[in-house]
């Protein structure tokens, strides 16, 4: 056999091997989204039942980015959310979150569900190859007592209170609320 033919098998065996890693991480990535949003879910469903919308308030303002923090520890991961119109200026999306949100409204725009929008890749990040994966957050009618257009005063006064430079309201049922991110540098992606 020649170099050529060697070369072209170890290429093909090179790029079948880098698919396979990046659908592995695509599906890791898509579980712990899953367990994130469970996790939120589950904990705001409480707090609303236990003191009410201020409740859910206290519990974004305080628990959720706890959730994120704890979940990132454990799995290595960077595990977020963000959004294009942010409650907490500290989760505003970073270039590359932007590009997809824009781009997931424009397939809204055209149609598409918020809830099935998702995108994974690899990109480079500082000069470091980083799998991204951004899955859209849908509204449901829940998040409108707090994001919709029409708040109560009480929690527009909490909400004011909490977050100062909020941006995080007027979405309707079904419009994308934000998005699930997470990244994770690919010389350390073999969890």
């Amino acid at each position: 056999m020649n170099r050529s033919a060697v070369a072209a098998i170890g290429l093909v065996f090179f790029a079948g091997a880098a698919l396979a890693d990046e659908t592995a991480l695509r599906s890791r990535a898509a579980e712990l989204t899953a367990d994130y949003a469970k996790l939120l879910k589950a904990a705001l469903s409480g707090a609303i039942n236990k003191d009410g919308p201020i409740g859910a308030l206290d519990f974004c303002h305080g628990i959720a980015p706890k959730i994120a923090a704890d979940l990132s520890r454990s799995s290595g991961w960077s595990v977020a959310r963000t959004s294009l119109k942010p409650r907490n200026s500290a989760s505003a999306p970073d270039d590359y979150e932007r590009k997809v949100m824009e781009a997931f409204n424009a397939r809204i725009a055209k149609g598409e569900k918020a809830a099935d929008l998702v995108s994974a890749e690899v990109v480079e990040d500082h000069g470091v190859k980083v799998f991204r994966f951004i899955k859209a957050i849908p509204t449901g009618e829940i998040c409108l007592t707090c994001h919709g257009g029409d708040i109560a005063p009480e929690l527009k006064q909490k909400i004011s209170q909490l977050y100062p430079n909020d941006q995080a309201t007027g979405f309707k049922l079904g419009d994308m609320r934000g998005a699930f991110t997470l990244k994770r540098p690919l010389d350390t992606a073999a969890q």
